[in-house]
């Protein structure tokens, strides 16, 4: 069985844990280890599971606590050299991946594929087992055209839903990090999400709505307005409400 820990999702840090039976992966650290530990222990997620650490990319939100958590666990972390370079993790194993190149971590097969975000080498990372596959899509201004093929294979979708167009037009930001939000390089709207759903729709998908703005958006607004726009079931959209919030997806 897969089961998706998301540990944190949002402005204020990101983790997710990605399992397969007793084997784990983790995907960004965030948050502070002792966050980290604690919604582990929430979701009774065994720490000794997890075999590495991969990170999208190094923007804090990511990152902050990748070195400690890597060290902690006793784990490596995978990423681009590119990535690598740009994060400050401290001392800790560093294993290189390549974008579009699949390596595996214990049983899991993961595939790294290029998003469209403001950083050094950004990748969204697509797990498989046993023919089943789970894609996490965050922090892309647009979908390239082989994560829209990964969004359309994927047994659970993770996938960005940050804004909604109106709060953020309306909302305090100033007017050049409003244009770099609503860019291809920036963030994807509840609308371009729905959108992106809406073109790859088949099979018996889960989507869990992730990275969502605690400024320009709310669980709310994104589960409506992405429910309207593609005809799924509102109660069938997840997130996290609030920060601390976790959740555990099973299939």
């Amino acid at each position: 069985m897969f089961e998706i820990h998301v540990l944190a999702s949002g402005s204020d840090g990101n983790c997710t844990v990605i399992q397969f039976d007793d084997e784990a992966v983790m995907i960004d650290a965030g948050v502070s280890y002792c966050k980290i530990n604690r919604y582990m222990a929430q979701e009774g997620v065994d720490p000794g599971s997890i075999k590495a650490l991969l990170l999208t990319h190094e923007h804090s939100d990511h990152t902050v606590g990748a070195g400690p958590t890597a060290r902690k666990l006793d784990i490596p972390v995978y990423c681009n050299m590119n990535t690598y370079r740009a994060s400050k993790l401290g001392k800790v194993e560093h294993c290189e991946t390549r974008t579009s190149e699949c390596f595996s971590v214990g049983g899991i097969r993961i595939t790294p594929l290029p998003t469209s975000h403001d950083a050094a080498e950004p990748n969204a990372f697509v797990a498989e087992m046993d023919g089943k596959k789970v894609l996490l899509a965050t922090d892309t201004g647009k979908l390239t055209p082989r994560l829209e093929e990964a969004l359309a294979e994927a047994d659970v979708a993770v996938i960005e839903s940050n804004y909604n167009r109106k709060m953020l037009a309306d909302g305090p930001y100033p007017v050049f990090l409003k244009r770099h939000i609503d860019s291809d390089r920036g963030h994807l709207s509840n609308e371009a999400c729905a959108a992106a759903l809406r073109r790859t729709m088949g099979g018996s998908r889960q989507v869990f709505l992730a990275h969502l703005s605690k400024t320009n958006n709310t669980p709310d607004v994104a589960r409506e307005e992405v429910a309207s726009l593609t005809g799924i079931r509102r109660m069938s959209l997840d997130c996290l409400e609030f920060q601390g919030d976790t959740r555990t997806i099973r299939f």
